[in-house]
């Protein structure tokens, strides 16, 4: 065949056909050392333990797990734990493993080489919904490779619970360490924050409101108490000018007082009455004083001239004695009062000013009490929330503590124990075979393409284009022998060329 063409899938198969025997006799004689070679190794058995990884039974909403790991990493972590040379040691000595001619590391070596873990599912397997693996063991003793599967089976289930319960306890000795510290700490912010609130008890930022508010009837109070003040100095100082007049008309009239002298008082007292009412109400007391007055006047001079009217001739002149008027008495009792009222009210005053110049002396030192007391506060917030957290931790822990004491977080649960192998595992005789079937089927397509390369043959008209490298003008049919339907069908079946007539 011409090789300096492309070939299509027809050439191929014709290829096939024409090389057949020459594919199919290696192919199926390598199959017999294929599989006489699985026999030159010595047979390994394996035998496997199924671990269930269960979650926990209370909802991880409720209670979240303890071990944050992935599942990979936890096996992983039990893994190097369980195959260790400490774990691995007295495995050995209690089953005398170590035989003749092999030594305790040696047999460890073996063993550490031997283990395999592997996920179910890419084995093709599945366990319901919950995650599992498989763990292995190949020696070339059935019996002990079960053993030995066993007994690190168990030792891995051991050191994952003792894992879980030792992570749970030292997390929460932890936490219970810390929450200590922080309530300590909790317990020195408070108390530095408590002697600052009673050194500036009523300085502090909360207070500047309250502060405000209270200068505020401070001021309310000292306006109204210094208007009290005022009207009351004034009322002494009209008081006083009264008593001088009363006391010069009291004096003028130690002479004899007649019906002249009391009308020229009334005459006085009304005048004084209207400038009273014009000032006060009629209840006030100055007012009802001046209306006494003029009473005990006018009834005075009623008196007089009832007298006068029963004697006309009788001397109607009265003595005034020495005492003091009611009126004049009267007028020192209300200065009196006002006075001890000018001075109580001046002692309020004084008091009221001591008490607003202290609460501006808080509002003016409030700038900078405020800035320490923001950093005391901050100071205690923040141990406060550490504190909080820490406590809730604690709580958390101690719930998955006692979570895994009942065995109800994540366990790892023996689904099916170590199995007996009854076949080994390595090597497996149909791999072998299909291996050499394989080698002898790539061995014969080779030598198939080989043959076709020194076959120069020109078998179509693909080929005589190819290799004339000239177009073909026209075809001669063959004419030969006349064949049977059989003949015909096996040569177009198999393409056998006919027998070349002499002379065509």
């Amino acid at each position: 065949m011409a090789f300096n063409r492309e070939l299509s899938f027809d050439d191929y198969v014709a290829i096939a056909r024409r090389r057949l025997k020459v594919i199919l006799i290696p192919a199926l004689v390598a199959v017999i050392p294929g599989f006489l070679l699985s026999f030159a190794f010595s047979p390994r058995y394996t035998s496997n333990a199924l671990i269930l990884v269960e979650r926990q039974m209370v909802s991880a909403g409720y209670v979240k797990p303890i071990v944050t790991a992935s599942l990979a990493e936890r096996i992983a972590d039990l893994e190097q734990q369980v195959l260790s040379r400490k774990r691995l040691q007295p495995l050995v000595e209690r089953l005398g493993l170590v035989k003749k001619g092999t030594t305790v590391d040696e047999v460890i070596d073996e063993i550490q080489n031997s283990v395999s873990i592997t996920n179910p599912s890419a084995t093709g397997m599945r366990i319901g919904e919950a995650p599992g693996f498989y763990l292995s063991y190949t020696t070339d003793n059935p019996g002990e490779a079960q053993q030995i599967c066993s007994e690190i089976t168990s030792m891995f289930l051991a050191e994952n619970y003792k894992a879980r319960e030792q992570v749970a306890s030292s997390t929460t000795d932890f936490l219970s360490r810390q929450l200590s510290e922080a309530k300590s700490n909790l317990d020195d912010q408070d108390k530095r924050l408590a002697e600052f609130r009673s050194r500036y008890l009523g300085q502090l930022p909360s207070d500047v409101d309250n502060n405000l508010q209270i200068l505020t009837s401070l001021n309310s109070q000292l306006e109204s108490s210094t208007q009290r003040l005022d009207r009351a100095q004034e009322d002494k100082v009209y008081q006083e000018s009264m008593l001088a007049q009363q006391l010069a008309a009291w004096k003028s009239s130690q002479e004899v007082v007649t019906a002249r002298t009391i009308a020229q008082q009334l005459v006085g007292l009304r005048g004084q009455l209207v400038t009273l009412q014009a000032r006060y109400t009629d209840d006030h007391p100055e007012v009802i004083r001046m209306k006494t007055d003029i009473a005990v006047l006018e009834a005075k001079r009623k008196e007089l001239d009832t007298l006068a009217a029963k004697n006309p001739d009788a001397d109607t002149d009265v003595v005034e004695g020495e005492a003091e008027p009611a009126a004049i008495r009267q007028l020192r009792h209300q200065i009196q009062q006002n006075e001890s009222f000018i001075s109580r009210t001046t002692l309020e005053q004084q008091r009221l000013q001591q008490q607003i110049d202290t609460y501006q002396s808080r509002l003016v030192l409030s700038p900078r009490v405020e800035e320490e007391y923001k950093l005391l506060t901050r100071d205690y917030n923040t141990a406060q929330g550490i504190y909080d957290r820490l406590l809730n931790n604690k709580s958390e822990s101690e719930i998955q503590t006692d979570l895994e004491e009942r065995q109800q977080g994540e366990q790892m649960r023996l689904l099916d124990p170590a199995s007996f192998p009854n076949s080994p595992s390595f090597p497996v005789r149909w791999k072998f075979a299909a291996g050499g079937l394989g080698s002898g089927l790539a061995l014969g397509i080779l030598v198939a393409f080989w043959l076709e390369f020194r076959d120069k043959a020109i078998r179509d008209e693909a080929d005589v284009t190819a290799t004339l490298e000239l177009p073909m003008l026209t075809s001669v049919p063959w004419v030969g022998e006349v064949e049977t339907d059989r003949q015909s069908w096996i040569r177009g079946r198999f393409r056998i060329r006919p027998k070349k007539v002499p002379g065509v």
